[in-house]
């Protein structure tokens, strides 16, 4: 087929990809955008499959790749279909080894068959085999640590444990060099594939708890630039263009989760972000005879009068399904003349967005949700702030303790409202495993219990007390 043609149907397709993410920037052009993507997607498959001439090669050949599609798009379906949202981190982790491990085997598929490949197209073979099996065994372990499988959630940490990745990544770097100067022999590429896949394993076993996220967030990264080396090595410009914006959309997200979390990234790159340091306070001493105890019934007695109300969502509200009871409790309390408000922590949940998009399946207007920043300053005149399972995001030691493993991480100021109501089953620690002076706090009162239960219970009491 005309190479112009396919050349013009990748731009559209490129142009397709670019205003798909943008409009993932704002929910109310999230849906468009999923279709501008998935409509680049499409363009640029069908303009591969004419450009390779597969449609004319014989049914033997598009069955096989029939039949591919066929399988993926029914396994896809069931995810999309049956993943819980606070499980999208684990599904993020799998789809990215997905992409880094078939840059790894396409690359190399290229290898064995090109007889005389160029020097762009064993370089490219490399920096596919090397990032794409980082990517798929590093991305398989963070998907165990979330799933709880076989590795334990803490940090896996061990002696010289940097020295040796040092050592693993100049090995595969040696390996690579001698599949450049003599590619027919396959063997290195093995080797390469081998290294790197050890290289992934150890740079992510060192994280865990409320790291892994940025941690995905880089592996995501790795996967798109694995694409886009493959892209180099087919001569596909499609893949070089999808893959660069796959691996620059995750370098920023992860820049963006770094400065949430008060992270380095040279760090995260080494994978090392779990070596933050810091002396941990023992609970006995933050919530001995401290913590005061509360019921719906009392809460519902505070919320009587006020002015301005403030609710932070928080993974236990994700976990528990309590978006849509929340939304009525705001409805019931704006049907009284208070001003709700949402404050949103850039990493409040699992992922970036996690709550935005919760508050979105309940209907919530998204001028109602406030960014950290935005909303930070307001606390002081906030009468009420309302808890729901949120803990490290919140914790005040972040601000006041520059000893504590999360000293100088960005937190909502909900410690500076007149009265904090923090809905929460237990005391028990967040992702950093630290205790949360808030809870024993002057001005906190404590709501224990399910985060659906408690909040269905508030509504009913606060309707009782109108």
């Amino acid at each position: 087929m005309d190479t112009v043609l396919i050349d013009l149907i990748y731009l559209v397709a490129s142009v397709l990809f670019i205003l798909g993410i943008r409009g993932l920037t704002h929910p109310r052009t999230a849906v468009r955008g999923n279709l501008f993507g998935a409509t680049g997607m499409l363009l640029a498959i069908v303009a591969t499959l004419l450009d390779q001439q597969i449609f004319g090669a014989g049914m033997d050949a598009f069955a096989w790749i029939l039949a591919g599609v066929v399988i993926g798009a029914a396994i896809g379906a069931t995810f999309a279909l049956k993943i819980e949202l606070t499980a999208m981190p684990e599904m993020v982790a799998l789809l990215n080894a997905f992409g880094g491990g078939a840059s790894a085997l396409v690359a190399g598929a290229v290898l064995v068959s090109d007889t005389d490949p160029s020097t762009q197209t064993t370089i490219a073979t490399v920096a596919s085999g090397i990032i794409g099996s980082v990517t798929f065994w590093g991305s398989l372990v963070a998907f165990d640590k979330l799933r709880g499988l076989l590795l334990p959630d803490r940090p896996v940490i061990f002696p010289a444990q940097q020295i040796l990745n040092g050592v693993l990544a100049l090995t595969a770097l040696g390996l690579g060099v001698m599949v450049v100067t003599e590619p027919a022999n396959t063997e290195f590429y093995v080797g390469v594939v081998v290294v790197a896949s050890l290289l992934g394993i150890l740079l992510t076993i060192p994280i865990g708890g409320a790291d892994m996220p940025v941690a995905i967030a880089l592996l995501n990264s790795y996967s798109g630039l694995a694409a886009a080396s493959t892209g180099f090595v087919l001569n596909n410009n499609i893949l070089i263009i999808t893959g660069s914006l796959v691996g620059a959309s995750g370098i920023i997200l992860t820049m963006i989760m770094c400065k949430a979390m008060n992270r380095s990234l040279i760090n995260v790159l080494v994978g090392a972000i779990a070596e933050s340091g810091g002396s941990q306070s023992d609970a006995d001493e933050v919530y001995a005879g401290r913590v005061k105890s509360t019921s719906a019934e009392e809460v519902a007695m505070l919320l009587d009068g006020v002015r301005r109300v403030v609710i932070v969502p928080g993974y236990g509200l994700a976990v528990s399904q309590a978006q849509h009871q929340v939304r009525d409790l705001a409805t019931l309390l704006e049907s009284q003349g208070v001003e709700v408000e949402y404050a949103i922590h850039p990493v409040a949940g699992r992922m970036p967005g996690h709550m935005n998009v919760l508050m979105a399946e309940a209907d919530v207007e998204y001028d109602k949700l406030k960014e950290m920043d935005a909303i930070n300053p307001s606390f002081e005149q906030t009468d009420v702030s309302i808890v729901i399972g949120a803990n490290d995001i919140v914790n005040p030691d972040a601000r006041n303790d520059p000893s504590s493993p999360i000293a100088g991480m960005p937190i909502l100021n909900v410690d500076q409202s007149r009265t904090v109501i923090v809905i929460k089953r237990s005391l028990s620690p967040g992702f950093a495993g630290i205790p949360n002076p808030l809870f024993a706090a002057d001005n906190a009162l404590m709501l224990f219990g399910d985060g659906k239960q408690a909040v269905l219970d508030l509504v009913a009491a606060v309707k009782d007390a109108a």
